[in-house]
């Protein structure tokens, strides 16, 4: 049993229910549960996680439904579905080389923004990669995988189940194959580019797969001099250098350089240089001496973890573009985005917008991009969005 308030929560589409408006607690630790409001009328069929901050997530209005292996693979099958455009499931990933398809990696499963919360599915080539994130999916397992396998014929499944968010559900931090064998490293390829993915030690599942159209979209901007910030293993170098005539990928980490490297001269790529340096020490150096870049891409890190962060996450963002805005020649072009959930879309624009003025550049708003088709972002569950980002370009 829910408060009124998180009744209307749910009322108005938002599927969690957090601890302090459950009045009455299920009988079980996790699982799938019925939910009814105060006056005991049904609510919906939830997945509910004891020892969590977010006790009752929502995965449908229907009371009593029984989440078995057909409703699972129901659900599973709508997602995949609806990346058919990108990558179709029932050829087996073959690309439509005349369409935006041209890849064998994207995300199957987006949690909430799909209609299962707390499941993430990435599809790498053959192999999966899965993140059960709370206690009443993990209840689930095994019918999950028996689904999934069903829906999406696989080499093995690799469970990347060492999110923090695990921690607050009770559940152990861990990586753990759970089917077959996943190899270390995944060839991807995206549309013309490859390059190896980390499924057992990279960041997120891997590799960055809700960038891949902001890629494709920086390759086709690319020219003369350009810089790559916050690389890690160069993807968005990758697609610059086809176009550009130099390429400085700058990364903290030796490891991501070392990779990038590999990953250029698995594309036969030479003109790209990578870079250990911290990112604000060496947009700072450059700025000091007079440096010049035709296009410079910045796609950082999370800043803001916690609300209490956005002020000064901010503040690093307003940095880093700043520094980008002087540092591009005249006509240049800037790719910046921001992968923070408590940074929205108005205060990233609103910050641009203060890095301009102080830059002291005409800068032109070239486009906005957000999440592509594989990361849906539903309207009422703001947490399923989270990446933002813009192209500038410098006009004088």
């Amino acid at each position: 049993m829910i408060s009124a308030r998180g009744a209307r929560r749910w009322a108005l589409g938002h599927p969690w229910v957090f601890r302090s408006d459950v009045v009455v607690p299920a009988p079980i630790d996790a699982g799938a549960v019925d939910v009814v409001d105060q006056r005991e009328r049904p609510l919906g069929t939830a997945l509910w996680s004891a020892a969590s901050e977010i006790s009752v997530r929502f995965v449908s209005r229907d009371p009593g439904l029984v989440l078995d292996r057909a409703w699972w693979e129901a659900r599973l099958r709508s997602a995949v579905d609806r990346r058919s455009p990108i990558l179709d499931a029932a050829n087996h990933g073959k690309p439509d080389s005349n369409t935006n398809s041209d890849t064998n990696a994207c995300r199957l499963v987006h949690g909430e923004g799909d209609g299962l919360p707390s499941l993430v599915v990435d599809r790498f080539d053959r192999w999966l990669v899965v993140q059960l994130l709370s206690a009443g999916l993990e209840a689930h397992r095994a019918v999950i995988l028996e689904a999934l396998q069903a829906v999406v014929p696989t080499d093995g499944i690799l469970a990347r189940n060492d999110a923090s968010v695990r921690a607050r559900e009770g559940l152990p931090r861990v990586i753990e194959p759970l089917v077959g064998t996943v190899p270390e490293g995944i060839e991807v390829r995206e549309h013309g580019v490859r390059y190896l993915a980390a499924p057992h030690g990279g960041q997120k599942t891997g590799a960055f797969l809700d960038q891949r159209e902001a890629r494709v979209l920086v390759g086709t901007l690319a020219r003369g001099r350009a810089l790559d910030v916050f690389s890690y293993h160069g993807s968005f170098a990758l697609h610059l250098a086809r176009r550009a005539e130099s390429v400085t990928a700058v990364d903290v980490s030796a490891a991501a350089i070392a990779r990038a490297a590999e990953n250029a001269a698995l594309n036969g790529l030479t003109n790209i240089r990578g870079v250990e340096a911290d990112a604000f020490e060496f947009l700072r150096a450059e700025e000091a001496a007079g440096a010049r870049y035709d296009t410079i891409v910045l796609d950082p890190p999370a800043f803001a973890k916690n609300r209490g962060a956005i002020a000064g996450a901010l503040r690093g963002y307003k940095e880093i573009n700043l520094r980008a805005m002087r540092l591009l020649a005249p006509g240049g072009m800037l790719y910046t985005a921001s992968c923070s959930y408590h940074v929205r879309k108005p205060e990233f624009l609103a910050m641009l917008e203060e890095a301009a003025a102080d830059s002291g550049r005409r800068v032109i708003l070239r486009g906005i991009t957000g999440q592509p088709l594989d990361h849906p972002e539903v309207l009422t569950v703001p947490e399923t969005g989270y990446l933002k980002g813009a192209v500038l370009e410098i006009q004088d």
